[in-house]
C-alpha cells in the first residue's frame, strides 16, 4: 500500500492508497476515511462503499457529504474503485460508458478476454479486507453499501456471503440485473450467454436461495429509491427486488423519495439515515 494523499475531515482523516493487485492484476487506488476515534487507535467498525457506473474512488467521499456523520459515530468508510484501469485492462470495445473500465459490475467474469482482469467481488469481498483490516483499528463488524451498480454489488457481495456483513443498505441498485440492458450487456459479455449462470449475481435470485438459512441469518436491508430518478423503470426496477423479499420473507425497508433522481443530492440527502442505520447495526450508536 502507498499513500497517494491525506486530507484532514472532520476531525478525521481521508486518505487514498495505490497496491498492485493479485486478484484484478493491474494497479488499484482505494479511499479511506478515518474517523477521530480511528485516528486515535480506537477499534472501529468499517462500511464498504461501492461506487455506480463511471465513477471512481473519489466521487463518494468528495460528494456524499458523509465525514461529519461518520466521524460522529465512529465509522470507517472504505470506498474501492469501480473496476480494474490501465492500459492492459481491456474495455468496451466501442468505447461505451457502461462496460469495462469505471463498469465492473462487481461479479466474477469468466469469459475472455474479461476474466483475466473483472474479478471485482472477491476483491471488493477478499483481497481488500484482507489487506487493510489488519492495518485499521478495525472491530471486527463491516457492512457494505452502494449505488446505482455499486448498490447491485453491495446487495449481492452481502446476499451471497450474509456471515461477512452485519448491515446491508443501498441508494437506487440495479435490482434485477438479468432483466435489465445494463445488466444483460454485462452479464453476457462478463459471463457468457448461458443465463443460469447469472443468478448468482443477481440479488433477486440470490434473495429466494437465501430462504433456505435461518430466519436470524439474514441480515435486514435498507433501500432508498428516488421516484423522479430517469433509469427507474427500464434499468432498476425495484418493485422486483420488494416482489422477491415479499416472497421468501427476507427482511427489506424499500422506501421511494418523491422528486429525487438518480445523483449525488439524492445520495448526499439521506446518506445520514444509512449511516445511522449500519452504525445501529453494527454496534456503534446509543
Amino acid at each position: 500500500m502507498e499513500k497517494i494523499a491525506e486530507q484532514k475531515s472532520f476531525g478525521g482523516l481521508h486518505q487514498r492508497y495505490r497496491h498492485v493487485s493479485e486478484t484484478v492484476h493491474c494497479e488499484m487506488v482505494f479511499a479511506v476515511y478515518l474517523p477521530p476515534a480511528a485516528k486515535e487507535g480506537n477499534a472501529c467498525p468499517v462500511l464498504y462503499w461501492l461506487s455506480g457506473l463511471t465513477c471512481t474512488d473519489e466521487n463518494f467521499m468528495q460528494k456524499a457529504g458523509a465525514h461529519r456523520m461518520a466521524a460522529e459515530l465512529g465509522l470507517i468508510i472504505v470506498a474501492p474503485d469501480t473496476s480494474p484501469r490501465g492500459k492492459e485492462v481491456p474495455g468496451d470495445p466501442d468505447g461505451a460508458w457502461d462496460f469495462g473500465h469505471g463498469a465492473g459490475f462487481y461479479l466474477n467474469a469468466t469469459q475472455e478476454p474479461w476474466r483475466t482482469h473483472y474479478q471485482m467481488h472477491d476483491y471488493v469481498v477478499q483481497e481488500l479486507p484482507t489487506l487493510i483490516e489488519t492495518k485499521l483499528p478495525f472491530s471486527g463488524r463491516r457492512g457494505i453499501s452502494g449505488h446505482s451498480m455499486g448498490g447491485h454489488g453491495a446487495l449481492v457481495a452481502a446476499l451471497r456471503h450474509p456471515a461477512r456483513y452485519q448491515s446491508i443498505s443501498a441508494f437506487a441498485p440495479i435490482s434485477n440485473p438479468m432483466q435489465c440492458p445494463w445488466g444483460e450487456k454485462a452479464f453476457r459479455r462478463y459471463l457468457g450467454n448461458n443465463r443460469s449462470s447469472w443468478r448468482q449475481w443477481d440479488a433477486c435470485e440470490l434473495m429466494a436461495q437465501s430462504s433456505a438459512n435461518k430466519p436470524g441469518d439474514r441480515v435486514p436491508i435498507l433501500i432508498d429509491q428516488g421516484e423522479a430518478d430517469n433509469f427507474l423503470q427500464e434499468q432498476l426496477k425495484p418493485e422486483a427486488l420488494e416482489q422477491a423479499a415479499a416472497k421468501h420473507g427476507y427482511p427489506l425497508t424499500l422506501r421511494r423519495q418523491p422528486g429525487y433522481d438518480h445523483s449525488y443530492y439524492f445520495i448526499a440527502s439521506f446518506i445520514d439515515d444509512h449511516l445511522r442505520y449500519h452504525a445501529a447495526c453494527l454496534g456503534n450508536a446509543d
